[in-house]
């Protein structure tokens, strides 16, 4: 059994493996980078109007035979979980490759569709996969494992093969609501004597501390919220569900009623036959509101599922102190004619690197007009590099490969069997 990862040696995102014996290939992620090589920001609008060939020419795409042009094609497609970094190039894949992924990811990626512009999960593609129930793929048999990441869903995948065993770690922690997932997890992996691990280490030398869990996070933002007199926006990803949790949570233990835009409503509804949330349009402490961004996208099929619980925006400023809101910084204009209410609080719970964009950058501005502030407050959906080192030592593998990391050397520092890859390079697993 051999390891290629075509991309993701050494940058977070744009993450492509390929794990392949004599007679079957798998690829595992189909990601669009999040950094051109130089590490500044990937604006995926400088993709519009090329062709593939011009995409991998311009490094975009990997060169990956058969996956986006000609050529033998791979057996199938594994996803681990939504974010754009694992699937934003998807949709330029072969079409006759099915897609190996959960019923979670399929939603996040048609709720993302719907309401972020991105693409959907073809369901003529999609083969349906469920963790700790293995399926096998020409003569490689994959188990996915659930695992706790900031995307619903989310998945790593164990491959056997010709004796041999690949762990793909996917994105995951061991900080979030829901901490007994990695601790199956290592468990499981004990009795499965792992010759290689595909380990992220989106934390792997950055020199920072360990950081929060999800559950001091709700703390935090509910002692934000005690603090606020005004209306109190909150920022973060919709498909992050732990996170909306996290949010409704501490909205209802202050004494508010939790405002959902369209989208964190939608992936509430969706994800309601699989976990025990909320339902949005039952729960007497929530409220829907359509943003003028949404309403625009003409999705009348959605938001009549929650009709008899939205709010209007002049309903939530006749009383803004008993509200939390979703927000984005779209809103600013859109929504809010340009002016902020005053003393509206913005709790911040996203990468921190989104804040040096221009639309963030302008929208601080119209908080401090209108005396009010941003106040940063996020746990990251990553692993901290202390509880890496202890995933690892659970898992006990041959040899760790590090991926998803913009410091893989710094892997030799915890650990003496490391693997370090370059792009496209073929690796046989001993």
């Amino acid at each position: 059994m051999d390891v290629t990862i075509h991309r993701g040696t050494d940058e977070i995102g744009g993450s492509c493996v390929e794990v392949s014996t004599e007679k079957t290939r798998l690829i595992i992620d189909t990601g669009l980078p999040l950094v051109t090589p130089e590490r500044e920001p990937f604006d995926s609008g400088l993709m519009r109007g090329k062709s593939v060939e011009q995409l991998i020419e311009a490094g975009v795409i990997p060169k990956v035979p058969g996956l986006y042009v000609d050529g033998d094609r791979p057996d199938a497609i594994l996803l681990s979980h939504s974010h754009m970094d694992h699937t934003g190039l998807l949709h330029l894949t072969a079409p006759e490759i099915p897609v190996y992924a959960t019923s979670g990811t399929s939603k996040m990626m048609s709720a993302g569709a719907i309401f972020g512009g991105q693409k959907s999960l073809d369901r003529n593609r999609h083969v349906e996969v469920c963790s700790t129930t293995s399926k096998t793929i020409g003569d490689i048999t994959v188990t996915p494992y659930a695992v706790d990441h900031s995307a619903y869903g989310s998945v790593a995948f164990l491959l056997e093969a010709d004796g041999k065993t690949v762990l793909y770690s996917g994105d995951l922690r061991w900080h979030g609501r829901k901490p007994g997932m990695i601790n199956d997890l290592v468990t499981a992996m004990q009795v499965r004597n792992v010759d290689a691990l595909i380990m992220e280490g989106t934390h792997v030398g950055a020199g920072r501390e360990r950081g929060g869990t999800e559950y001091e996070l709700e703390e935090k933002i509910l002692a934000t919220i005690k603090e606020s007199k005004g209306l109190v926006l909150g920022s973060f990803s919709p498909i992050d569900v732990d996170r909306v949790v996290t949010y409704y949570k501490a909205t209802v233990r202050a004494g508010r009623v939790f405002v959902a835009d369209a989208y964190t409503a939608y992936v509430m509804h969706l994800v309601q036959s699989e976990i025990n949330t909320p339902h949005p349009a039952q729960a007497k402490d929530i409220r829907i509101y359509v943003n003028v961004l949404a309403a625009r996208k003409r999705i009348e099929k959605i938001t009549n599922i929650f009709e008899g619980a939205t709010i209007t925006l002049d309903e939530i400023l006749r009383e803004p102190q008993k509200y939390v809101m979703m927000f984005r910084p779209s809103m600013v204009d859109l929504d809010f004619g340009g002016k902020i209410p005053q003393g509206s609080r913005c709790i911040y719970s996203c990468w921190k690197g989104y804040l040096d964009r221009p639309a963030w950058q302008e929208c601080q501005k119209h908080l401090e007009d209108a005396q009010g502030d941003l106040v940063p407050r996020h746990a990251s959906g990553h692993i901290y590099e202390q509880d890496l080192v202890k995933f690892v030592e659970g898992v006990a593998p041959k040899t760790i490969i590090p991926i998803h990391t913009f410091e893989p050397a710094g892997f030799h520092k915890h650990f003496g069997n490391v693997t370090r890859l370059t792009n496209g390079e073929r690796f046989r697993v001993k």
